[in-house]
């Protein structure tokens, strides 16, 4: 079946000499993974490599058979032109985390309008604000919404909160638990937009604990998860 829709890419990966797989998150299917071949070949190609960095809002024709195997993409274009999403270096490294958190986070392979608003908007935002050092953080929070374990934000006076029932507790429980200071860093991110991302003020330390434990939550929430390999640059950029 051909398909017109837009997608936003995941990652790529050379294939070959020649070809590349892409995997993109689409608004009319999901999570879908193509096989370009060739694309690397001619620089005088309609579809160019270009296209497939991380996090490109693009428009695509595609054939879909949905059978569990590689699509391909007739025609490409770029829907929403970035300016500075891969050309400033911290933002870029941001970019390269991300990706690699919603392609260990996101698997369905069906539509999800509401997923797919929320991160065609996020990228607009990034890419034409400053960036906030704490961006990411609110990303990944928000994110939980579309993904089904968004916390549960009752009895926010409570002194813990439970990271595997995604609650507060007013008691300690075996399960992983955010409290203390860190609490009350996590609770500045709850009901926040990222308009109002400038009124959060953390240290660098408080940030890199508060990233450590929203990967943590993704962990007991997401199956099959992996931390990502580009957490380390991250931690890098921001210390």
């Amino acid at each position: 079946m051909q398909v017109t829709t837009k997608a936003i890419v995941l990652s790529s990966l050379k294939y070959g000499d020649t070809s590349l797989i892409v995997r993109a998150f689409t608004q009319s299917d999901g999570v879908k993974s193509y096989l370009l071949k060739g694309v690397l070949a001619s620089k005088k190609a309609k579809i160019r490599p270009a296209y497939f960095l991380p996090l490109m809002q693009l428009e695509i024709v595609a054939t879909h058979k949905n059978k569990g195997t590689l699509e391909s993409m007739r025609d490409v274009k770029v829907a929403v032109p970035y300016q500075t999403m891969h050309t400033d270096v911290v933002k870029n490294s941001v970019v390269l985390f991300l990706a690699e958190m919603l392609g260990n986070s996101i698997q369905e392979q069906e539509q999800d309008e509401s997923l797919f608003n929320y991160l065609e908007y996020a990228f607009q935002w990034m890419d034409l604000h400053p960036l906030s050092s704490n961006f990411h953080i609110l990303f990944l929070l928000n994110l939980t919404k579309y993904l089904g374990f968004y916390p549960d934000t009752s009895y926010q006076n409570s002194p813990f909160f439970d990271l595997l029932e995604g609650s507060f507790s007013k008691t300690p429980s075996l399960n992983p638990l955010i409290q203390s200071e860190n609490l009350q860093s996590f609770k500045k991110f709850l009901g926040t937009d990222f308009v109002a991302l400038q009124t959060i003020q953390l240290t660098k330390s408080n940030r890199r604990e508060l990233l450590k434990i929203m990967i943590q939550y993704y962990g007991l929430h997401v199956h099959g998860f992996r931390e990502p390999k580009s957490l380390a640059v991250l931690n890098a950029v921001f210390t």
